[in-house]
């Protein structure tokens, strides 16, 4: 009897083992993934309308699913599987195997994208807290600054834990976007969409959109560590962008309900509220679109503080846990004074630049040199 309850046991923790070992390979990094690049892609919805809705409903579609879901998961797979074949594991290592002695040049663009991103990020929770809940900007602000230290300075393990559990969350919220969207304006969704507006450029907007948010993986290399095998890589990299575009998918049928009028809104996120009228999922969709803007933050800085420390521990050096909150501050801190650019104009002319620097010094050298070197080693 004793035999049987301990075999029962083992088959109890062995069980719990594969399912936590499966997610950790195949699903963690996509979640990783979908949680970095949220706030700067389509958090506030602003970005879905500047890359994908001004090309028509139905342009903005197409560029969508058939160019940027696509080159995510290519280009993921490719990625994870060069991590995993070289163990790099933080975007110094990383980009020294792939660009040689001109890694720093990637560095260089990564850093003021992420002071871009991370600027949207600040001013777009800065207007959250001061528009709907009478915050002062600046408590807003301070409020991120806290929570992203806190996170980054706990480190790798509370960060996948909250990055993943918060993606679940967000794709509970946006399923109940879609509800309401369908609900309050399906007939305008409807006519919109069966117009087939089809706009020249949309092709070259999905294709921008999908480049500048990948420079989000240097924020994900951190946690491939449990992919093993070439077969867990590409799986993973293959589900990865999928995982990342269906909140943007749930969140964009509905916002083409108000085509063409919400063009011109800066976070057409709360517009869309606001206009279904449902006061109680305003309130939460900000509580939780704020949570989404410290995610990117977090994910951002975690991938400086891993090269700092991976570079220091190279050195003989340590990087105390203390040190990580105050990198944490001192970005963000820096990125607040490009945030006085105004949100439209950091979405539209900052991503749009760095989407041409990922495609030169990340995109083409990972399929050329990058296949190359995996092939041959």
């Amino acid at each position: 009897m004793e035999n049987q309850s301990k075999k029962r046991l083992y088959e109890a923790e062995k069980m719990s083992f594969l399912k936590t070992s499966f997610f950790k390979k195949y699903l963690l990094p996509g979640f990783v993934f979908q949680s970095v690049l949220i706030g700067g892609g389509y958090g506030t919805g602003r970005e879905l309308v500047e890359f994908f809705l001004s090309y028509g409903p139905l342009g903005g579609l197409m560029g969508m699913l058939l160019v940027s879901t696509v080159i995510w998961s290519l280009l993921l797979a490719v990625t994870f599987e060069f991590s995993r074949k070289f163990r790099a594991y933080d975007y110094r290592t990383f980009f020294k195997h792939l660009l040689g002695p001109f890694w720093f040049v990637f560095e260089i663009i990564y850093f003021l994208y992420m002071l871009i991103v991370l600027a949207v990020v600040g001013s777009a929770a800065g207007i959250l807290l001061r528009d709907n809940f009478g915050i002062p900007y600046l408590v807003g602000v301070i409020f991120m600054l806290t929570a992203v230290g806190f996170l980054t300075f706990k480190g790798s393990g509370l960060i996948e834990n909250f990055l993943s559990v918060w993606s679940m969350i967000l794709y509970a919220v946006y399923a109940a976007f879609l509800v309401i969207g369908v609900v309050k304006f399906g007939p305008e969704i409807q006519k919109n969409f069966s117009e087939g507006i089809v706009r020249s450029g949309w092709a070259l907007g999905g294709f921008k959109y999908a480049l500048y948010n990948l420079g989000n993986i240097a924020a994900v290399l951190f946690c491939l560590n449990h992919i093993e095998k070439r077969k867990e890589a590409i799986s993973a990299g293959l589900i990865g962008g999928v995982i990342g575009i269906i909140p943007a998918v749930l969140f964009y049928i509905p916002v083409v309900g108000l085509y063409p009028n919400v063009l011109s809104e800066e976070i057409p996120a709360v517009f869309l509220l606001q206009k279904a009228g449902i006061a109680a999922l305003l309130i939460v969709f900000q509580v939780i679109l704020f949570g989404t803007l410290i995610e990117t933050g977090t994910g951002f800085i975690h991938a400086v503080n891993q090269r700092i420390q991976v570079t220091l521990k190279s050195k003989g050096k340590i990087f105390a846990q203390w040190h990580r909150p105050v990198v944490a501050v001192t970005i963000l801190l820096i990125s607040l004074g490009i945030s006085t650019f105004g949100l439209i104009n950091l979405i539209a002319k900052g991503y749009g630049a760095a989407s041409w620097g990922f495609l030169v010094v990340f995109i083409l050298p990972l399929v050329t040199v990058g296949i190359y070197k995996i092939i041959k080693n």
